[in-house]
């Protein structure tokens, strides 16, 4: 008899159906799993005995051969242990055959207890895509899978009660399913920096059109205050933008069991001292993905740039440009999203005080240029405003004028990302950093003298065309927020004002 059981795996970040045909023969016992399997799924043989017998099964003494289709598609991690023992169990006829549309995925302790998997929603995703009415899981995974609402989510804690389940003898309630509802970081408010007018005001340009942004100052100036406040401002994490980060989290294992979908943006600050890899994602056997991806729809901080290695550096470029990151590795091509903020900050030298009002900075000009260099001219192309960031005076700290909070500079950006909403209905773009150059010929329309300006400033400064196109997409998110459909010589003006290394200044 051959018993056919519905499970799912992983591909990177997508899930995907697998059928789990089990069949037993006469001859030599025998365990034998194939279809691909990986060194975890192999291992299910000694774990799927050892739960049958624990369970008080009979572990049947004939050939079992497992096969885990499709067998082009390489299987990985124990997710597989469930529907392994379910197919043995109803093929010995220990268990009556499930219904057709359910669909079972879980790792297996040896005493038959279900522990929690990774990776649960975006599979939960490809069981619904897939007609799958009924997912049973781990009672741990239940309320990340129930974000599927579709789905009857069926909470197992070992085999014995499934079992049961399965029999008629005692039925398991379904998890209900989740709602999701969003959320601003707590204690994190632009009211709590103290100066500091013309870098807000960098920062809700930024946010509102999507746009990475490189803050340039001495220690102790606010860069760091300033990147970690910029969550409050962003626009509320949508539901579909919600699930598109939570799948890579659920990948990477970092969803929490009460909390199956994020409800914030992302906040990513890695140390200077990440690899290549650990931005990018990968790994030699079961490929995850990186810092990159999991700032995905938030922010990715790296603070003090040039500290960090160049390779890890230069990994940034194809992602920023393509929003998509793309790891090759012998058991295939793995595909990561990648839409994020890059937020970026530096000391203007080596030491941190050159143009210091101290005049404690003894670095020359060519160890400063040196400093900057390590910051190449691709990477640099990418960032969109370069914002220099000065000391908080005294008299500042000692006023403590009233600033405006996060809520009052949010309702703005989402005021200008409403208008960009509408611009870019059924283009899949969302907002102006997203913009291609054919949509900016439409959508970034010049007054005459904002043209002329334009064109000085490409000549005078130098710049790429790449550089050309960020100033224009800036340009258009200034004059969004201040609610006019053309293109105007002050938002020009103002956004060639945040390309002060094009000019090469000193700050």
């Amino acid at each position: 008899m051959v018993a056919n059981i519905h499970s799912c795996g992983i591909v990177g970040i997508q899930g995907q159906t697998v059928l789990c045909q089990c069949d037993l023969s006469g001859g030599l016992p025998q365990f034998d799993v194939v279809g691909l399997p990986d060194a975890s799924v192999k291992e299910s043989r000694d774990r799927v005995r050892a739960a049958i017998k624990n369970c008080d099964f009979e572990f049947p003494q004939r050939r079992i051969t497992v096969n885990l289709a499709p067998g082009e598609l390489r299987k990985e991690g124990p997710v597989y242990d469930l529907p392994i023992l379910i197919g043995v169990l109803c093929a010995s006829k220990q268990l009556p055959l499930p219904e057709e549309d359910a669909c079972f995925i879980g790792e297996l302790s040896l005493e038959g207890k279900l522990r929690p998997a990774t990776g649960v929603l975006p599979m939960a995703i490809a069981a619904r895509d897939a007609g799958i009415k009924t997912l049973y899981l781990p009672a741990d995974n239940a309320a990340e899978a129930s974000v599927c609402s579709e789905l009857s989510v069926i909470p197992v804690q070992d085999v014995l009660q499934l079992a049961r389940h399965l029999r008629g003898e005692e039925k398991i309630a379904p998890q209900q399913p989740y709602v999701f509802s969003t959320q601003h970081p707590e204690g994190l408010d632009f009211a709590d920096v103290m100066g500091q007018e013309s870098v807000k005001r960098a920062l809700e340009i930024a946010a509102a059109g999507s746009h990475h942004v490189l803050m340039i100052g001495p220690p102790g100036s606010g860069k760091s205050m300033l990147a970690k406040r910029l969550p409050s401002i962003l626009p509320d994490l949508t539901l579909e933008e919600s699930l598109e980060t939570s799948k890579v989290y659920s990948v990477a294992g970092m969803l929490e069991s009460h909390t199956p979908m994020l409800q914030a943006r992302p906040f990513r600050s890695p140390h200077h001292t990440v690899s290549a890899v650990g931005l990018a994602g990968g790994g030699s056997t079961r490929p995850k993905p990186g810092e990159i991806s999991l700032a995905h729809n938030g922010v990715l901080f790296l603070d003090e740039l040039p500290e960090f290695h160049k390779d890890a550096i230069e990994v940034l470029r194809q992602p920023l440009e393509d929003g998509v990151v793309t790891v090759s590795r012998i058991s295939g091509i793995y595909t990561y999203p990648s839409q994020f903020m890059l937020v970026c900050a530096m000391n203007p030298c080596k030491c941190g005080y050159f143009g210091h009002p101290s005049g404690r900075c003894n670095c020359t000009e060519q160890s400063v240029r040196a400093y900057r260099k390590r910051i190449s001219g691709p990477m640099m192309d990418r960032i969109d405003l370069h914002v220099p960031v000065k000391s908080v005076a005294y008299e500042q700290l000692r006023e403590r004028k009233p600033a405006e909070s996060s809520e009052v500079v949010r309702n703005r950006v989402n005021a200008a990302r409403e208008l960009q909403k509408k611009r870019y209905a059924g283009t899949g773009v969302h907002c102006n950093g997203q913009l291609t150059p054919a949509m900016m010929r439409e959508c970034c329309p010049l007054t005459p003298q904002a043209q002329t300006l334009m064109a000085g400033a490409f000549d005078a400064l130098g710049l790429s065309a790449r550089a050309h196109d960020r100033i224009l997409k800036v340009a258009r998110t200034i004059a969004d927020l201040a609610g006019e459909a053309q293109i105007s010589e002050m938002h020009v003006a103002e956004a060639i004002q945040y390309r002060s290394l094009d000019r090469e200044t000193v700050l």
